[in-house]
């Protein structure tokens, strides 16, 4: 990617986060400088394998080369030290989240950047020179600068179409300010005070530290270093788990109000997966209750048994149609898409409930 293309991209992204937000930002200068400012970067891991490639993509720590956190966040303290680098800093933080994993990295850094990795990245070679060059060219009002992501999907070079799990993995390409790859200036996270630890999943977190940067007064930009996120084999059942995320909207509900998703972009299904579920509940109890009080209980019971499967067969096939279309793709997309819609609303009331007695969701 060239810088010019760079720079148009970076302008229309803060268009946009304008129109949003309704306030006016300054870009970042096209100048750049061949030396960058000293950072230290943070990686918030479980022990997953995959943080072996992410610090072997980093590379060693020579001259002037980032200091490099990686934030133990398994619980307990009878946990097998983690196989890391010499050069590497390791600090525990007690199986609270990545949102708290991050702020005892960032805060136990002494550099004005801090930038944020995930466990399950990979850093594109020089990466490390690349993000000198992405933070030297940056005013004081610049907080934080995204790396590009790049996600490979299997199978492309074949032709074949990527799963409902490849997409929502290949999604993470084109959203903004995400802790994959992101880099803030201390002075932001400390004006702040980092991320919010009610989060209790990597979900949302960085979204919400984004909104509260640029209410802060900084603006968000795009570098030109490269990360890629590789696709993961979660299994038949990972994009129910997903759901758990819906917890995690409840508190950008409160933080932000009922028109939060304009803060990032995009619309949700929460309310069709409310239709659907509401629906299919409502099919049961009229069943249960035509067998004791006559035919029309059953009509009704039989037209909102037809909304549910209409509903469950649209999203069904949303996820079905632009997939591979083999018969295990098929089959996990029915079963999932069935189970999706009253998982994630349970998830919802769950977080709701927990936002209003100031609970973690």
């Amino acid at each position: 990617m060239t810088s010019e293309t760079t720079r148009q991209t970076t302008q229309q992204t803060t268009q946009r986060a304008d129109r949003q937000s309704g306030r006016k930002r300054r870009n970042a200068p096209a100048d750049a400088t061949p030396q960058g400012p000293a950072v230290t970067v943070v990686i918030p891991t479980i022990g997953r394998p995959s943080l072996a490639a992410t610090l072997a993509a980093i590379g060693p720590q020579e001259g002037d080369g980032p200091e490099v956190i990686v934030v133990d966040d398994r619980p307990g303290d009878g946990t097998e030290a983690l196989p890391v680098p010499a050069h590497v800093q390791v600090l525990r933080s007690g199986g609270r989240g990545p949102a708290a994993a991050r702020n005892v990295g960032w805060r136990a850094a002494t550099t004005p950047w801090v930038a944020f990795l995930d466990d399950d990245v990979v850093p594109g070679p020089g990466w490390a020179r690349a993000l000198a060059a992405d933070l030297a060219r940056l005013p004081a009002h610049v907080g934080g600068s995204q790396g590009r992501l790049e996600v490979p999907l299997p199978g492309s070079a074949e032709g074949r179409r990527p799963t409902d799990a490849e997409r929502n993995t290949a999604g993470l390409a084109g959203a903004d300010w995400i802790t994959a790859d992101m880099a803030y200036r201390r002075t932001a996270l400390e004006a702040t005070g980092g991320f919010d630890e009610r989060f209790p999943g990597a979900y949302r977190e960085d979204a919400d530290l984004a909104i509260r940067v640029e209410r802060a007064g900084f603006c968000l930009v795009k570098g030109e270093r490269l990360t890629r996120h590789p696709v993961r084999g979660d299994g038949f059942w990972s994009s129910v788990r997903f759901q758990r995320g819906n917890a995690s909207d409840a508190i950008m509900r409160q933080a932000y109000g009922r028109d939060w998703r304009l803060f990032i972009g995009g619309p949700g299904r929460l309310r069709r997966h409310a239709l659907t579920t509401g629906a299919g509940l409502l099919a049961l109890t009229l069943a249960a209750a035509g067998l004791r009080t006559g035919r029309r209980t059953r009509l009704a019971a039989g037209a909102a048994g037809l909304a549910w499967l209409g509903l469950t067969g649209e999203f069904a096939w949303a996820r079905i149609a632009p997939g591979p279309r083999t018969p295990g793709e098929i089959w996990r997309m029915a079963v999932t898409s069935v189970v999706i819609p009253p998982v994630a609303c349970a998830h919802r009331l769950r977080g709701e409930l927990a936002v209003r007695t100031g609970r973690r969701p």
